[in-house]
């Protein structure tokens, strides 16, 4: 039996098909490539040496997901797949509560329907919204502030009722703070479309020349430079994540909440720094304005994936930079360098 995941082709799927394979999971990937590459799936197989089966298909499409599910075998189901920019949810909320809760309410009749009852699914820091007490732990209170995040929150809401009705369901649901960085090999890696929304992604591109300058939005919060304060998290740390929570979900029953993060927190001039000094790169920037809704400080208490998973992450922040550099600056403009693999439809 194999192990489906939705948004595999993604940033963040791509490397836990990595951590899945490594782990000894069969694995098959469902993406329908509005903001992913076809190219990401050769690369995995590069580093893998596994061909891993790939499906073009929208998870709001219920014929062609019941069609998914009847031709293969699944064990257990890992959820990336959804839109996610915060920035676009605020500018066009009904095309997120479209996607994000039509597309996972369609996957979990499928799963109920074919009996596959253990998921991971993939939730956000997002949740939380503005906390004033840190660091965040996962029973503090969720208030969301954005439509991306209230699409999280709302499929939380629904997964909880569904566990309540049907016992015999397993979830986790991870909630992540920042991802950064790229697996070692410098062959997959952050490939935002347009201009990033995140700070990293942001810098790479400033570091490689594709961008002129970064702007850091506001240097008045109530921190010891000034500047935003984060937890940013190593991918393959996040992968890694990813497997233990599968582990996890096979094993018992019942829905559990997890924060992924390291529980360390940087500043955005902290994060400049530390990828200056893994890029020998400087990088300009100048200070502009606050945006709307940024916290001045955010972080993880990750005390009960620790505990519970039995999950460490294990890189420092200066190795994410170094990795995000290396996937960066060999591949400035990003995928689209190999030939794409064959999807299935």
């Amino acid at each position: 039996m194999a192990i489906l995941v939705t948004g595999g082709a993604g940033y963040i799927g791509s490397h836990t098909c990595i951590a899945l394979i490594e782990a000894g999971y069969d694995v098959v990937v469902v993406d329908n490539f509005s903001n992913s590459r076809t190219d990401a799936m050769t690369r995995v197989t590069e580093i893998t040496g596994r061909s891993i089966p790939v499906y073009d298909l929208d998870l709001s499409n219920p014929i062609a997901v019941a069609h998914l599910f009847l031709t293969n075998t699944f064990e257990a189901v890992i959820h990336f797949a959804g839109l996610k920019s915060v920035s676009e949810s605020v500018s066009d909320p009904l095309k997120y509560y479209s996607n994000n809760l039509s597309g996972t309410l369609v996957l979990l009749e499928a799963m109920k329907k074919f009996g596959v009852t253990n998921l991971v699914f993939s939730s956000t820091a997002a949740v939380y919204g503005m906390q004033e007490s840190m660091p965040v732990r996962e029973q503090a209170p969720l208030a969301p502030i954005s439509p991306y995040g209230r699409t999280k929150l709302m499929i939380e809401m629904m997964l909880s009722d569904l566990v309540a009705a049907q016992p015999r369901w397993s979830v986790a649901v991870l909630r992540y703070f920042n991802p950064v960085g790229a697996h070692p090999s410098g062959l997959i890696g952050e490939d935002p479309s347009g201009i990033p929304n995140n700070l990293v992604p942001y810098i790479s591109q400033v570091a490689v020349g594709n961008l002129e300058t970064l702007t850091v939005h506001g240097d008045d919060y109530p921190t010891p430079d000034g500047t935003c304060i984060r937890d940013y998290i190593h991918v393959m740390d996040l992968a890694s994540g990813h497997v233990k929570a599968l582990d996890y979900v096979m094993s018992r029953h019942g829905l559990r909440p997890f924060n992924l993060g390291t529980g360390i927190g940087a500043s955005v001039l902290e994060v400049i720094s530390a990828f200056e000094q893994a890029s020998g790169i400087k990088i300009p920037w100048h200070i502009g304005p606050r945006r709307i809704g940024d916290a001045a400080i955010s972080y993880a208490d990750v005390t009960r994936a620790t505990v519970e998973l039995d999950w460490h992450p294990t890189y420092e922040l200066v190795d994410m930079c170094r990795d995000a550099w290396r996937w960066q600056s060999n591949f400035p403009h990003g995928y689209q360098t190999h030939p794409a693999p064959p999807v299935l439809t």
